[in-house]
C-alpha cells in the first residue's frame, strides 16, 4: 500500500468514527431544540457512521392527534444535529423518513465532505445555549437591520416560507382567529389536563415541561397592543413568574410550507430552529403560538383570510429581550437508552 493510499484509509476510518466519538455533544446540541410544551419528543441512535433521529410518540401531546407538532419538534432537533455536525468540520448528509416501514424514524444523518463553518453557522451554534421560546415582555427598539430578510432566507433554505404580517387589517384578523382558537380550546376538558401534564410548579425539579419561570400569571396578550394571545398555562394557579407588559412585538410572522405532509412538517421544524437561532444570535427572540395551529379550521381560516402562499405551521412574534434561563432538558442518556 502506498503512503497516499494509507493516508486515505486512515482519513476514512477517522471520519467513520467521528459521530460515535462525539455522540454526547451531537445529541445535547440537537436536544436544545424547541418543542411544543417542551415535551422533547425525540430519541437518538448513534453508530460509527450515522445518527438516527426517532420520534417518541409517548411524548406526543393530546392536542396533536396527527403528530404534526411532534414532527415539527423533531425537525427542529434535526437542524441542531446538522449544525453540530457542521461544527465538527463536515457537511451533514441527511435522509428524511428513510424507511417507510419505520414511521417513527425521522432521519438518518451521516458525515459528508469536509467543510468549515461559515460565520452565520458559528453564530447560530453559539446561540444554542441561550435560545428560548419567549413568553415575557419585549424590550423597546427596532430589530437589527437586515435581520427579517435574513430570517426569510433561512426559511427558504429549509424548504419553507416565512411570511410577515403587517399591522392593521391582517394583524387584526390574525388576532381574532387566535383568540377564537383559545376560546374553542378552553371548552375542551382535555386541554386543562394537558396543560397540567406539561407545566411545572415553582421549585419543582424537572427535565421537561414548562417551568413557572417561563410563564406569565394568566393569558398574556389580552391587554398588550400587537401581542397575540398566548395559551393560558397558569390556569389561575398564580404560579407564573414572568411579568407582562413591555413593548409591542417588532414583527409578526407565519411559517408556511407548500404541502402539509410529514416531510413538510420536518422541513418546517428545521426552518424554525434555523431562523430562531439566527435571531437569538442577535439577541432577538420569538414567542411561538401553537394553539391556533392545533385547530384545522383555524389553520385554514388563517391561510385564506391572510391570503398566505402555503400551509401555516407556526405563528411567531419577534422582539428584543434580555435572555432568560433556558428550560430544562432531558439528559442524553435518557434520549439514547431505549
Amino acid at each position: 500500500m502506498s503512503e497516499n493510499q494509507s493516508g486515505v484509509t486512515e482519513d476514512a476510518a477517522e471520519e467513520a468514527q467521528l459521530l460515535a466519538r462525539n455522540a454526547q455533544y451531537l445529541i445535547a446540541t440537537a436536544a436544545r431544540a424547541p418543542s411544543v410544551h417542551n415535551s422533547q419528543p425525540w430519541r437518538f441512535r448513534v453508530g460509527e457512521q450515522l445518527v438516527e433521529l426517532w420520534s417518541d410518540p409517548r411524548r406526543k401531546t393530546l392536542d396533536d392527534p396527527l403528530g404534526r407538532e411532534m414532527l415539527i419538534s423533531c425537525g427542529a432537533a434535526l437542524f441542531g444535529l446538522r449544525l453540530a455536525v457542521r461544527s465538527l468540520g463536515h457537511l451533514p448528509v441527511v435522509q428524511l423518513l428513510p424507511d417507510p416501514a419505520q414511521l417513527r424514524l425521522m432521519a438518518r444523518v451521516s458525515v459528508g465532505a469536509a467543510a468549515g463553518m461559515n460565520r452565520l453557522e458559528r453564530q447560530m451554534l453559539e446561540a444554542v445555549p441561550h435560545r428560548h421560546t419567549h413568553r415575557g415582555p419585549f424590550l423597546a427598539g427596532p430589530l437589527p437591520p437586515g435581520l427579517l430578510a435574513g430570517l426569510q432566507d433561512d426559511a427558504l433554505a429549509e424548504g419553507a416560507t416565512l411570511a410577515f404580517v403587517g399591522d392593521g387589517l391582517s394583524l387584526d384578523r390574525l388576532t381574532r382567529l387566535a383568540t377564537a382558537a383559545g376560546r374553542v380550546a378552553g371548552l375542551d376538558p382535555g386541554e386543562r389536563d394537558e396543560i397540567l401534564r406539561w407545566t411545572r410548579s415553582p421549585g419543582k425539579p424537572a427535565r421537561d415541561g414548562i417551568p413557572a419561570t417561563a410563564l406569565t400569571p394568566g393569558t398574556s396578550g389580552d391587554d398588550e397592543p400587537g401581542r397575540l394571545p398566548q395559551r393560558d398555562f397558569d390556569l389561575g394557579r398564580g404560579m407564573g413568574r414572568l411579568a407582562g407588559g413591555g413593548a409591542p412585538p417588532a414583527a409578526t410572522a407565519v411559517l408556511l410550507t407548500a404541502g402539509d405532509r410529514r416531510t413538510d412538517w420536518l422541513h418546517a421544524g428545521q426552518a424554525l430552529q434555523r431562523l430562531l437561532l439566527h435571531a437569538a444570535s442577535m439577541w432577538v427572540f420569538a414567542s411561538l403560538y401553537t394553539q391556533p395551529m392545533e385547530n384545522p379550521l383555524i389553520r385554514e381560516l388563517i391561510r385564506d383570510q391572510l391570503v398566505l402562499p402555503g400551509n401555516p405551521q407556526m405563528l411567531l412574534q419577534f422582539g428584543r429581550a434580555a435572555s432568560t434561563a433556558s428550560t430544562a432538558r432531558r439528559p442524553v442518556g435518557e434520549l439514547t437508552n431505549w
